[in-house]
């Protein structure tokens, strides 16, 4: 006797959930923007209206917050140990406002300079090196990992100035 098949996500016999309903789904694993949100329900296919609708009504019932969302990231991608410079352009790349983005930066009062050095101690074991070739790989994972030139140059140098003094 053949074995009756379930239904897979794109069986014709399974009906097909609401924008709001897949959203909701979404929201309930994580914390997503509007911009994110439009954009799986479009790959999931779901067009024009029923994504704006179920997106806004998600919005007024404060599932979904850019706000909420925004300040998650910022707080996980901060205790990642990425720079200022790369979170700007993560939060841009969801759909946040520039004046939003500076908002919520200025409100981390996150001290660049002790993160980058933490970054160089677990990475290297250190901040400082006297040889220009080690500090120059060090200068260019820092600066990959998002953190500004002026940051970088202070925390790769400070062991070196430091010991400087100290011979002075």
């Amino acid at each position: 006797m053949p074995m009756k098949r379930r239904p897979g996500p794109d069986d014709p016999a399974k009906p097909k959930r609401s924008a709001y309903d897949k959203a909701l789904g979404l929201l309930a694993r994580r914390e997503h923007s509007r911009k994110e949100l439009k954009t799986k329900l479009r790959q999931g296919g779901y067009e024009g209206e029923e994504t704006t609708d179920a997106i806004d009504r998600l919005g007024e019932q404060h599932y979904q917050d850019d706000d909420r969302f925004a300040e998650v990231l910022l707080r996980s991608r901060i205790s990642q140990g990425y720079g200022p410079m790369r979170l700007r352009v993560e939060l841009k790349s969801h759909g946040l406002a520039d004046a939003r983005i500076r908002e919520l930066m200025d409100e981390a009062e996150v001290d660049w300079d002790a993160s980058a050095a933490a970054q160089l101690r677990r990475r290297y074991g250190g901040a400082g090196t006297s040889d220009p070739a080690e500090r120059n790989r060090r200068a260019q994972f820092l600066l990959r990992r998002g953190f500004a030139a002026a940051t970088v140059r202070r925390v790769t140098h400070a062991d070196v100035d430091e010991a400087a003094d100290d011979i002075s």
